[in-house]
């Protein structure tokens, strides 16, 4: 069983497979466009996490400082507070802090 979700206010920890660690989209906050923001919606690769392997997704601009990131396969631990940085081969698209 892994943690699934911590709820503090309730004292409870919920536990499930790891299957239920899975998800294919995130939200994020607080992104800095490096190379601008974009108009449309780009495909690029998203890091998750310090050692977490980019994955292929596709990125999109909801304003100036959000962004909707779509994996093209599901990604496990997708983690409120963490970074999500967005990469084109080694140049830096931006990033930000995933809600």
């Amino acid at each position: 069983m892994y943690v699934l979700a911590l709820r503090p206010v309730d004292q409870q920890v919920v536990v499930g497979p790891k299957q239920s660690l899975e998800r294919t989209t995130l939200t994020a906050s607080g992104v800095n466009w490096i190379i601008g923001r974009p108009s449309a919606p780009v495909r690029a690769a998203a890091q998750i996490r310090h050692r977490h392997h980019a994955a292929p997704a596709t990125v999109r601009a909801i304003d100036t400082a959000r962004a909707e990131i779509v994996f093209d396969t599901p990604q496990i631990a997708i983690t409120p507070g963490q970074a999500v940085v967005f990469f084109d081969g080694d140049t830096v698209l931006g990033g930000g802090w995933i809600d």
